[in-house]
């Protein structure tokens, strides 16, 4: 029988736009062997519910917890692919998956509707005693990836017009030259979505060159300057490099951080706190360029997730053979 049709929200750091999807399947097959995680780990008679949220990185992320795990004994179930960040932590809060990849900017951000911190290690440390307090909520070690907001431009045309920060893109609009923005819808409103950057870079964007279309769809015109000149992305998107785009600096800082973090319920880190141990070494692993080549893996050639997964965790050697 075809799972129903449920309504969810896409969910990035923060940013959510609602849809229709069909809940699917993750793909099934053998258990991941032990590679180094497993030298160090053993989490035999544990079990655990990994779940995740519904886009590319995020179904990446949760095979690489579902194989990280089976690779030191863990008893998995495989719930990645659950939908919009409401529906995964609602299903966590409720015990019905055990962990999944949240993201530190969005917990403080919008589970406890705080300032953004602009200081990686602050911004975690806050969540996870506010977590921990709040909800029994462990936030293990946080990736060295940053997946955040950020404005992108055709390299070539980067180059030819000098832009590389996001203080070149007020800059080019103070001057009165011609260029359309392209956002998605709810960043056009957000406090920490347009208005605050036109305040904190002291611009304007002419409403006549100002267009709000679907997150896919802005990398895409992107890349062809005369249809947007500035195109709202985030960070660790694979369609950046496939398509030559370059990511402008914020150089004020302005966007929050959004570093991906293992959330697992109390309950069940105390199964076994070497759990920990499990993911610490793979969120070092996980840099910017790093998910940039596996999200681009995923969004741009298609390749399924869970090889996405399984080939990067051999390659590192944080598990073995052919999973």
């Amino acid at each position: 029988m075809a799972p129903p049709l449920a309504r969810i929200h896409d969910h990035c750091g923060g940013r959510r736009h609602t849809r229709q999807l069909r809940r699917l399947e993750p793909e099934r097959g053998p258990a991941a062997e032990g590679g180094s995680l497993a030298q160090a780990v053993s989490l035999e008679g544990a079990s655990y519910t990994v779940g995740g949220k519904d886009f590319d990185e995020q179904l990446v992320l949760c095979e690489i917890a579902v194989a990280a795990l089976e690779s030191v004994g863990a008893d998995v179930t495989n719930q990645c692919n659950v939908g919009g960040t409401e529906a995964v932590r609602n299903a966590l809060l409720g015990g019905e998956i055990d962990m999944y990849w949240g993201y530190t900017g969005t917990a403080w951000v919008t589970f406890f509707g705080q300032q953004p911190i602009q200081d990686r290690q602050q911004q975690y440390q806050a969540v996870k005693q506010g977590d921990m307090q709040e909800n029994q909520i462990v936030w293990l070690a946080p990736t060295e990836f940053n997946n955040t907001y950020a404005f992108a431009v055709h390299e070539p045309k980067a180059r030819e017009l000098g832009l590389e920060t996001l203080s070149d893109m007020a800059a080019h609009y103070n001057a009165g030259k011609p260029g359309r923005t392209c956002v998605e819808s709810e960043y056009i409103n957000r406090d920490d979505g347009l208005p605050g950057l036109q305040q904190t870079y002291d611009f304007r964007v002419p409403q006549d060159q100002l267009q709000v279309r679907q997150t896919g769809a802005i990398y895409q015109a992107t890349s062809n300057p005369n249809d947007c000149l500035f195109g709202e992305v985030f960070t660790t998107d694979g369609r950046i490099p496939a398509l030559n785009l370059r990511v402008l600096e914020d150089d004020r800082t302005y966007h929050p951080l959004y570093n991906a973090a293992i959330e697992i319920r109390k309950e069940a880190y105390d199964q076994n706190p070497d759990v920990a141990r499990v993911f610490e070494p793979i969120a070092q692993a996980l840099t910017d360029d790093v998910m940039l080549a596996l999200n681009g893996r995923k969004s741009s050639e298609n390749v399924p997730e869970r090889r996405v997964a399984r080939d990067w965790l051999q390659q590192e050697g944080f598990i073995g053979g052919q999973g």
